[in-house]
């Protein structure tokens, strides 16, 4: 491991300060949450208590229950969801968390997404189908006007099921949780929902009223060539994944005002008589319906529906529905029927569950991501989006969302299938969490936590999804750590408000526009819709290049106003607009536009303006007012920018970005090209810049902010250290900051536009070469399995599994490393302690002091001068991964997946033996203190 110790020498003007540096106050917001599933809802009081109790000494702050599948050999003490059993559990879960100082979300489901017995065919996801035929004049159709539905079956425990197994309709089956249905589709003729007739001369005739009971047509064609278009509705068969006992059954029609309405109405029911206020918000998993055969692409009134939105009755242009009339009305009209949808679920779904929580005194999280609507708009609507994945413009679109809507929360399901199982350590989930936090997140859900029986036998109940943060995780006892840097960091990211200069238009009407093979899209990040576009590529030239940004959505777009140049929403400011060369706009928010220009905004536009609106409806008067609109631009070009005055603003024109953001005045964090990646937000003090080396290189630098402030504090995280960062100014005038920062270390830079006084940060200078610590180590093995093997004595530090007998192979758990060491000659301020490698936690005790807790990827901690004497006994605890244990199991054939549903499935193909994971094949796995340890004089 490379050192990373220099001597610094510097001037710097003695600050003359007025307040100290303080870190934020903390609460059970500031902490992270976690998933907490409640397998089969097996759950006693006892072990209730128990587990909240292991939570909040971990660190915190709240949990999200969720119910989900059973566990095998306890069918006795299932209880099934919403039953007055189960809410006599909920009701004691709220009062212990409430006792404990934990908060509490609830999933309005079991699994995901949204459903249940409850939901019945009318109220369940439908897809639409359809034939056409073809008849010349006078000709009758001979075959019948009917649509036969293949049966189909998918489970999610690879075990089939029949139509001799499972009984119609779904919800009469006693079984559902032994059947783990994910789909089915019964056999069977779908009900004609329209048959339409169209010509060749342009005309076109309803016929639905002309078939019989048996599909038969009657009705003899006029002169000229006929197309007939018959739709037939079925269920789309999706059913709730992961189901809880009393929770299995038909996903919701999320389209359908009846369906969302009913669904709440179990909730009313079973809520009734029972005190729920400590409860904070409802919960939803993700849209996640068509992650299944076919669409969910209906609801049985959507020909009203669009009729009412979209002015024109759909049943008169089918052909273009299904991509069968010219490319530019195909266009037009699977962009009204996409448009529709979209209104249908930000309306009937996300808003009616909006209402419904309100009457109940609570907030929504909501995961957004994955329906065929505009994520933006859907997550404004909640209290709390919630984002999941490894990709910071994945992030964007839910803490985007929250920043131009004013949420203060943004929340993310953390570190889902980070790795294989068994196979992360808290070091690996902190890269993952600081990404959340570079991509705006500020309220750290991990995914996730089971509850388990304190007496269930190792390794306790799981999830089938990795990471397992877990008490018998030997890591759990170093959890804490991790935790307290999740804390500090979010005191930050909590307070105050973002501070981004640049909105970025959100390009879904191009996509909306954009006919295919099926008819919905559905949208996620930049995934499938938005790769090698404009818009893709903007958006990640923006975040390598340092500009601060936020997506915003048309609807959005209505709600801005000016204030000066700047442009204004839910009180956060802005500097400018920006059109990634999207080919589309409304007319709507081409006005809007022009408006805010005229009062003072700067609209940037990446290579060209949008060439016309979208839809059918009315498109000429429609088209009309955007060519309006667009002929008052007149450009004026100077070198590579094309600009045109529109009141007190301007529209600006260019193929190169960085002009187009240096004219709009967009400021760009420069250290971003040093391999650093930041987030800026500002609150009462000043400006906050979270700054995170995530290269495997150190950092130590005086690098550049874009401030005037009075002061600067630095605040270490993880450490919890603070104090009064070393600054200059260069050459240009403009404010230099040292910073020091080891491989995805981070660190948080605070401006104030007062003075403060307190001490000086504690930069690392070192005295003296690094000494290696040599000598005798003894590993005592102290809690873990299967057998706790007896102590060894070494003189090299490597991996215990190679230092022992099968027993230390098979070990996972913790261990005590001691040693014996002389105090460094000389005098020094403090020392720098370097473990070198860890697998893969470490608790460090000096003298039978505690000194810190270090979970990686770095393992360092500094040792204050007083806790050293002249000679010193070091004893390092250190914590390996479960894995190790596992593997002893699975190669023993000792039993531990013992789960409906899904069981536990591999992350990776080679890890799994008919279709469940094992670790059979694995060799051990790297544990322990591998060095080399040193310590290192500070001054």
């Amino acid at each position: 491991m490379k050192k990373f110790i220099t001597l610094l020498s510097f001037s710097c003007s003695i600050i003359v300060a007025q307040a100290q540096l303080n870190w934020p106050s903390v609460n059970n917001t500031t902490k992270p949450w976690t998933r907490w599933w409640w397998e089969g809802s097996a759950v006693n009081k006892a072990d209730l208590t128990w587990n909240l109790q292991q939570y909040q000494q971990a660190g915190l702050g709240g949990v999200e229950l969720t119910p989900i599948y059973g566990v095998e050999g306890y069918e006795k003490q299932f209880i099934d969801f919403l039953s007055p059993q189960w809410m006599q559990m909920f009701s004691y879960t709220l009062n212990e968390s409430k006792r404990l100082g934990l908060g509490v979300d609830l999933a309005n489901g079991t699994g995901w997404p949204f459903g249940g017995p409850w939901v019945k065919d009318e109220d369940a996801s439908k897809s639409i189908f359809y034939k056409s035929f073809t008849l010349k004049g006078s000709e009758q159709l001979n075959e019948a006007v009917e649509y036969k539905q293949e049966g189909f079956i998918r489970t999610a425990n690879n075990k089939p099921a029949t139509f001799e197994q499972v009984l119609k309709p779904v919800w009469t089956n006693k079984n559902l949780q032994a059947l783990a249905l994910d789909q089915i589709q019964y056999p069977g003729k779908l009900p004609l929902q329209t048959l339409i007739a169209y010509s060749d001369k342009n005309e076109t005739v309803d016929l639905t009223t002309k078939v019989d009971a048996n599909g038969k047509l009657n009705w003899t064609a006029p002169s000229g060539n006929w197309t007939l278009y018959a739709l037939f509705q079925g269920l789309h068969g999706k059913m709730v994944e992961r189901a809880a006992p009393g929770g299995e059954g038909y996903a919701i029609d999320h389209f359908s005002l009846q369906a969302a309405t009913n669904y709440f109405k179990k909730f009313d029911a079973s809520f009734k008589g029972y005190d729920i206020s400590y409860l904070r918000s409802f919960f939803n998993d993700s849209y996640e319906v068509d992650d299944a055969r076919g669409q969910s692409n209906w609801t049985a009134t959507f020909f009203t529906e669009f009729k009412k939105r979209k002015g024109y009755d759909l049943k008169t242009q089918l052909p273009a529905l299904f991509g069968k009339d010219t490319p530019e009305k195909n266009s037009r009209v699977i962009y009204d029927y996409r448009s529709v949808i979209d209104e249908l679920l930000l309306e009937h779904f996300t808003m009616t569950w909006k209402k419904w929580a309100s009457t109940k005194g609570k907030m929504l999280r909501n995961q957004s991501h994955g329906s065929p609507a505009n994520t933006l708009d859907l997550y404004s609507v909640v209290d709390i989006p919630e984002t999941e994945g490894t990709d910071i413009l994945r992030f964007k679109f839910a803490t985007s969302a929250a920043n131009v809507s004013g949420k203060q929360l943004v929340s993310s399901e953390s570190a889902t299938w980070l790795n294989e199982h068994f196979l992360s350590s808290w070091g690996d989930v902190k890269k993952a969490i600081d990404l959340y936090f570079l991509g705006g997140v500020n309220h750290i859900f991990y995914h996730g936590t089971e509850y388990s029986p304190k007496e269930a036998k190792w390794p306790g109940w799981l999830f089938y999804a990795a990471v397992h943060f877990q008490p018998t995780n030997p890591q759990w006892k170093d959890f804490h750590a991790l935790n307290s840097y999740i804390t500090r960091t979010q005191s930050f990211l909590q307070k105050g408000k973002p501070d981004n200069d640049v909105l970025l238009y959100y390009p879904i009407v191009d996509r909306y526009a954009e006919p295919g093979n099926v008819l919905l899209q559905h949208f996620d990040g930049m995934e499938r819709n938005f790769v090698n576009t404009e818009f893709e590529h903007v958006s990640k030239w923006m975040v390598e290049k340092g500009y601060s940004f936020d997506f915003f959505s048309e609807r959005q777009l209505q709600k801005f106003t000016n204030s000066g140049n700047n442009i204004i929403s839910s009180g956060n400011v802005y500097r400018t607009i920006l059109l990634p060369a999207n080919k589309l706009i409304t007319e709507k928010a081409s006005q809007q536009l022009v408006k805010l220009a005229q009062q003072g905004a700067t609209i940037l536009i990446y290579k060209n303006l949008p060439q016309d609106v979208p839809g059918f409806n009315q498109l000429d008067a429609r088209r009309k007012t955007f060519q309006q609109l667009i002929s008052q631009l007149k450009f004026s070009k100077s070198d590579n920018l094309q600009k045109a005055i529109v009141g007190k603003g301007a529209f600006m024109i260019s193929d190169d970005l960085d002009v187009l953001l240096l004219t709009a005045k967009a400021r760009k964090e420069s250290y971003t090209e040093k391999g650093l990646s930041v987030l800026r937000r500002k609150n009462a003090e000043g400006t906050m810049w979270l700054i995170n080396n995530r290269t495997d290189k150190p950092f130590e630098e005086w690098i550049e902010i874009n401030s005037n402030a009075a002061s600067f504090g630095l605040f270490d995280a993880m450490t919890g250290k603070k104090g009064l960062a070393k600054w200059r100014r260069n050459s240009k005038g403009a404010v230099e900051v040292l910073l020091q920062l080891q491989s995805y270390e981070a660190i948080i830079v605070q401006s104030y536009a007062t003075k403060k006084t307190g001490a000086a940060f504690p930069y690392k200078e070192s005295v003296a070469q690094p000494q290696e610590i040599k000598g005798e180590w003894t590993i005592s093995f102290l809690d873990g399995g299967p057998t706790i093997p007896a102590a060894i004595t070494t003189t090299t530090l490597k991996s215990w599994t190679e230092l022992g007998e099968e027993d230390v192979k098979h070990f996972s758990g913790t261990a005590k490393y001691s040693i014996s060491f002389a105090k460094p000659a000389g005098n020094a301020g403090s020392y720098l302690l370097n473990l070198g490698a860890v697998d893969e936690t470490a608790e460090v005790i000096l003298n039978g002091k505690k000194i810190a807790t270090v979970i990686g990827p770095v393992f360092q901690c500094v040792i204050p001068a007083s806790a050293m004497q002249a000679s010193n006994k070091l004893e390092i605890i250190v914590a390996n991964l479960m894995a190790n244990r596992i593997i002893y199991m699975d190669k023993n054939n000792i039993p531990w997946k013992i789960f409906y549903n899904t069981n536990m499935p591999a992350r990776r193909a080679e890890n799994a033996k008919k279709g469940i994971f094992t670790a059979a094949a694995w060799s051990p796995l790297s544990s322990g203190l591998l060095g080399p340890v040193t310590i290192t004089p500070l001054k």
